[in-house]
């Protein structure tokens, strides 16, 4: 562990938001991944559009995209921001029996959006399980990670 303090608490060890008030303002994205691995026949009724509850895709992204825009009213100490752009893509993967996750969330701020592009993915995510859980028992959530970051003045993150 490095000697950085942790920015989320007070000099008295208090959960603390941090003052982005001395930040500039620049161009800010994340993007995040993850997956959602199910049964081969869950994925095919998905792909077919064969699931009860309607489009899986379509419902998860409009999910996906409004948690990213209220990821501080779920996650203590986040900021509020002016999200100004969500994408999500979803690629199936029917060798693995998964469903890939993508998003993109980005804003011109004083801080970065890697919490609402995690958000979004998650959302999405759990999503697709809640819209399948009454056909695949099996399904798992997985791999949720920050795959790039650009932006203010820690730079460029690119996951290996």
């Amino acid at each position: 562990m490095n000697n950085k303090s942790f920015s989320h608490f007070d000099k008295l060890g208090n959960p603390a938001m941090v003052d982005i008030n001395p930040k500039l303002e620049t161009r800010r994205i994340a993007i995040a991944s993850g997956k959602v691995l199910m049964q081969a026949e869950t994925l095919n009724k998905i792909l077919e559009q064969k699931i009860k509850k309607g489009d899986v895709f379509q419902v998860a992204n409009i999910a996906g995209i409004l948690a990213a825009k209220r990821t501080d009213e779920i996650i203590p100490l986040c900021h509020s921001l002016p999200i100004s752009y969500v994408k999500i893509d979803f690629n199936p993967d029917l060798k693995n029996s998964c469903v890939k996750i993508q998003s993109e969330a980005s804003l011109i701020g004083k801080t970065g959006v890697e919490m609402e592009a995690l958000t979004a993915v998650s959302v999405a995510a759990l999503t697709i399980y809640d819209m399948c859980k009454s056909l695949d028992k099996t399904i798992s959530i997985s791999s949720i990670k920050l795959i790039h970051k650009s932006g203010g003045k820690s730079g460029v993150f690119n996951a290996e």
